[in-house]
């Protein structure tokens, strides 16, 4: 969506270029992933209307969602995105599935709470669904290890291939 929005809306490089004098406090633990992302997010304020560019993003990309995911897809899936939730909610509702993501103000990129990443996934889920029992896993990230580690099945997702995880 970052790169759809430059391409789009030039004028937010500006703000993106505003992320680079954060990353080496990043990659120094002094600077956390939720302070970059929301630098990141930042751009959001350049584009006049996030809601159509959000719509006309999904329009064109929904149709990306994996073949396989579809056909075995259930009704008590959940997505847990550390993308923010403006971003991931609306191919979430064409699925009819719940969503825990990031929460980030889709207007100023300010974000309510920690990134929804590594074991902030696990402990939103537990917050949201006390009981929730996972049978399968799906992720492309091994960042996601610690919500694949409570799964019956947990697989890597790589384009259209699924490996044990």
């Amino acid at each position: 969506f970052v790169r759809w929005c430059l391409r789009r809306h030039p004028g937010v490089i500006r703000a993106l270029l505003g992320t680079l004098v954060l990353l080496p406090g990043y990659w120094l633990g002094k600077v956390s992933k939720t302070a970059i992302k929301e630098r990141m997010y930042g751009f959001l304020r350049r584009v006049p209307d996030v809601d159509a560019e959000l719509e006309a993003f999904w329009a064109q990309n929904f149709a990306r969602v994996n073949p396989w995911y579809l056909a075995q897809q259930r009704p008590d899936d959940i997505i847990i995105s550390a993308s923010p939730e403006f971003l991931v909610r609306i191919p979430a509702q064409k699925l009819g599935v719940r969503l825990l993501a990031s929460r980030v103000d889709k207007h100023t990129g300010k974000t309510d709470g920690e990134n929804c990443h590594g074991a902030e996934k696990v402990r939103r889920l537990h917050e949201a669904y006390p009981d929730v029992e996972i049978a399968e896993f799906y992720s492309d990230s091994r960042s996601d290890s610690p919500l694949a580690e409570l799964a019956e099945h947990a697989y890597l997702v790589h384009g259209q291939t699924r490996t044990p995880w």
